[in-house]
């Protein structure tokens, strides 16, 4: 469908189009698999840890019960992007209701900040069990760590749901064409028929207090972690510590490293193709990639999926 055709649709239309990567039938065909694949594997990978924490013993510890959590909100993230992006290269209209568009708007939004809080606590996991061994059974109880985890998911869901209430209620202007795969704040700011610096202001502050505010804790954290590791006289002990903080640390700047190019000014002019790009990375491929940095370099977890799996051997 040309561009003709879709703003002549756009101006008959009750909600949005949502372009997604406008290219050749072939091409889109060719996407389509790539993006079913990758969204097979990603919740193969995140399902595959869940079942290792839930059904071996030895994982039954706060660092594995955090990370059974991280993966199930990785299944939900993914999930609010991919089948709407698999349904738009098949569609010829490219066609978002509104109530879907704010419905997608919502929780891609709630489920990133709550996967900025996850990240922060833990780091705090691990700065406790590793400055504070001796404390840490103490500190970071069951109870302890499910408050925790229900304080992530409360406060991610609440973060953003004034704006996004007040968003929808504003009027856009013809035509209502989304260049994106998924419903976001800057598109939407853009496609309002009156611009609101209010609005805009208060979006890129709640964007910028959820990406720095748990960035800087966990590099905080880390920075406290570091003088710990080296001060201890094992050689083995500090690789033992680095290995165990190296994938979170890895996970930690794939998410940062690409969301806060896109989230400190919402209404800012990022081109649609840096958009698509750095958001297909942090919302697609990371959640792809987890699965694999927490697995490939943790012993326990290999073991433990070994045993879920049914396999005598497990490469790494």
């Amino acid at each position: 469908m040309n561009i003709y055709s879709i703003h002549n649709i756009s101006n008959n239309i009750a909600g949005f189009i949502l372009l997604g990567f406008p290219c050749r039938r072939e091409n889109q065909v060719l996407f389509f698999s790539l993006l079913l694949i990758i969204y097979i594997l990603t919740l193969l990978g995140n399902g595959a840890i869940i079942c290792a924490v839930v059904w071996d013993q030895k994982l039954q510890t706060p660092m594995y019960i955090l990370l059974a959590n991280f993966s199930f909100l990785e299944i939900w993230y993914v999930t609010a992007v991919i089948p709407n992006m698999l349904v738009n290269f098949l569609s010829e209209t490219k066609v978002i209701s509104f109530s879907g568009c704010f419905l997608q708007f919502y929780f891609f939004f709630s489920l990133g900040i709550t996967e900025c809080f996850f990240l922060a606590i833990i780091a705090f996991d691990r700065y406790l069990d590793i400055c504070q061994p001796l404390h840490y059974p103490a500190i970071m109880t069951g109870h302890l760590c499910t408050n925790l985890m229900i304080s992530c998911w409360a406060l991610g869901f609440l973060w953003y749901l004034v704006p996004i209430i007040i968003i929808s209620q504003m009027s856009f202007c013809d035509p209502k064409i989304i260049d994106h795969f998924v419903c976001d704040s800057g598109p939407l700011l853009a496609l309002m028929c009156t611009r609101v610096p209010v609005m805009e202001f208060t979006c890129s502050t709640l964007s910028s207090l959820n990406l720095f505010a748990p960035f800087g804790f966990i590099m905080g954290t880390y920075a406290l972690v570091l003088r710990a590791v080296l001060r201890v006289p094992s050689v083995a002990g500090r690789q033992k510590a680095f290995s165990t903080c190296g994938s979170h640390l890895a996970v930690v700047s794939l998410f940062y490293g690409s969301v806060m190019v896109m989230y400190v000014k919402p209404a800012s002019g990022h081109d649609s193709g840096t958009q698509k790009i750095v958001t297909l990375f942090y919302s697609v491929v990371t959640p792809f990639l987890n699965p694999m940095i927490y697995s490939l370099r943790n012993r326990e977890m290999k073991e433990a999926l070994r045993k879920v799996l049914g396999k005598r051997e497990f490469k790494s």
